[in-house]
């Protein structure tokens, strides 16, 4: 049977969420709904959820391929569309275009055989319903800044790179441009933080509600009555920019150890990225801005270091860091009970300011060490974890009008590694600004230009500069 509309939304489906086993005649699609669809949460929904598997999904599985469809839920909200029958049709057919029943699909699946049968934009855009109501996310949360633009997230775990690549672009060949994405890897989900571990949270392809609003589509009404909700909150419409007419604007990123994790594909791994467009450029994607990218990398001094921007953990955690790497256990230490009050009135002076340096270039920047100041002193119920409730400065304030004289522990290193603050049972490792050493830690890779590499910095890079 030729590629239609029915066919192309099941794919969708299958591609999103489909679960292959042993058993030859059943499988099954997961839609990782969450809390968003649980019947605790909103029964209304999760109703509303019921029906459209029964009277959406069912009908195009069983006339397509004969193929019996039923549901059961999780009580965390995930749900599974059961599928029963003889699948033989749709094994051939999704083998055809290069997809094999195995295991979870998505995890290393390739859309490059389907979209060339995907005939035009209305068959695309039921393709893309299907894997909206299965892997795109409509919660609130997912926002740009602030309520006033709403998001889509196509969200999918593992390290299939070129699928999300593969997806944008067919996102671009209906006209709904995305408005990032958030690739998973550390330089973008611990770029502060190289000894943060939990850096595995998946891709996020974002799309903004107006645009995917005029250029895609959902078969499930929960979905599209969700995104109704959640534009309701905007305050005004807007237009989304093609990728290379859009600024790059990058931010300073550590070098993180899982850069080189052999989970990342081999083009990707043992790569720096200063912006989410910077993969992109790298994986080749026709849409990435290329000069832009290049135009960052005169810059890598101040947009790489070698070092944590801000570590945060127990003291005993930031001590045992401090022991186990050679360059920071065999520093002297200057060691001071330093005055918060006067560090707090430098930073309200001068935002800008680095600390404890040795050039007008380099140093702890004041943000960072009032960020850790911060963390130090706070009062557990003033902690999510290592994050301070509200904004920091206006809680290092609120501590010093009830005591004026506060002090915290600093140890100032010999050379510019990690100012370490220690105090309440907490630690903070601070990275130094140090522009004209870090750029030469950088170099181009010889199989493609626009990937960044970052070999490890050494006490003689710090010494000799200094």
């Amino acid at each position: 049977m030729p590629m239609n509309t029915d066919k192309a939304y099941i794919f969708g489906l299958i591609v999103g969420g489909g679960i292959f086993g042993n058993a030859e005649d059943t499988f099954r699609i997961h839609l990782p709904y969450k809390q968003w669809g649980s019947y605790e949460q909103n029964p209304q929904r999760a109703s509303q959820i019921s029906r459209d598997i029964m009277r959406t999904v069912s009908p195009m599985f069983r006339s397509v391929y004969g193929i019996i469809v039923s549901f059961e839920t999780t009580p965390r909200g995930n749900w599974h569309i059961l599928c029963d029958g003889d699948l033989t049709e749709l094994k051939n057919d999704l083998q055809s275009y290069g997809i094999e029943c195995e295991g979870d699909i998505r995890a290393n699946v390739s859309i490059s055989g389907i979209i060339p049968d995907l005939m035009d934009d209305f068959i695309k855009r039921r393709f893309i319903a299907g894997l909206a109501d299965t892997i795109g996310s409509t919660n609130k949360s997912h926002r740009r800044f602030s309520d006033d633009v709403q998001i889509l997230s196509f969200e999918l775990k593992g390290f299939n790179f070129s699928f999300i690549c593969e997806l944008c672009n067919l996102l671009y060949s209906v006209n709904c441009l995305p408005d990032q994405i958030l690739w998973n890897h550390p330089n973008f989900h611990a770029a502060s933080n190289s000894y943060y571990k939990q850096w595995t949270k998946g891709h996020k392809l974002r799309i903004q509600l107006d645009q995917y609003t005029k250029f895609g589509a959902f078969a499930f009404t929960t979905k599209a009555e969700s995104v109704s909700e959640n534009r309701e909150l905007q305050y005004q419409s807007h237009i989304a920019l093609p990728c290379p007419e859009r600024d790059v604007r990058a931010t300073v990123s550590c070098v993180h150890p899982a850069e080189h994790d052999n989970r990342l594909p081999d083009s990707i791994r043992g790569g720096h990225y200063l912006h989410n467009r910077h993969v992109c450029a790298v994986l080749g994607c026709e849409h990435a801005p290329y000069e832009k990218i290049k135009s960052l990398f005169k810059n890598t001094g101040d947009l790489i270091s070698p070092f944590p921007i801000l570590c945060k953990d127990k003291s005993s955690k930031i001590e045992e860091i401090i022991r186990s790497d050679s360059l920071f256990s065999e520093r002297s230490y200057l060691t001071s009970e330093v005055d918060i009050g006067e560090i707090y009135s430098k930073f309200m002076d001068n935002r800008s300011e680095l600390l404890y340096g040795n050039r007008g270039d380099n140093g702890y920047p004041i943000t960072e060490v009032i960020h850790g100041i911060t963390y130090i002193i706070a009062n557990d119920d003033e902690l999510n974890g290592t994050r301070v409730r509200g904004n920091y400065a206006d809680l290092l304030r609120q501590h010093l009008s009830v005591n004026p004289m506060l002090t915290v522990e600093l140890r100032i290193p010999d050379l510019l590694t990690p100012l370490v603050i220690l105090g309440n049972g907490r630690g903070v490792l601070i990275g130094a600004r140090n522009p004209s050493v870090y750029k030469k830690l950088v170099s181009v890779a010889s199989d493609n230009e626009y990937k960044l590499c970052v070999r490890p910095i050494t006490e003689g890079d710090l010494r000799n500069a200094k």
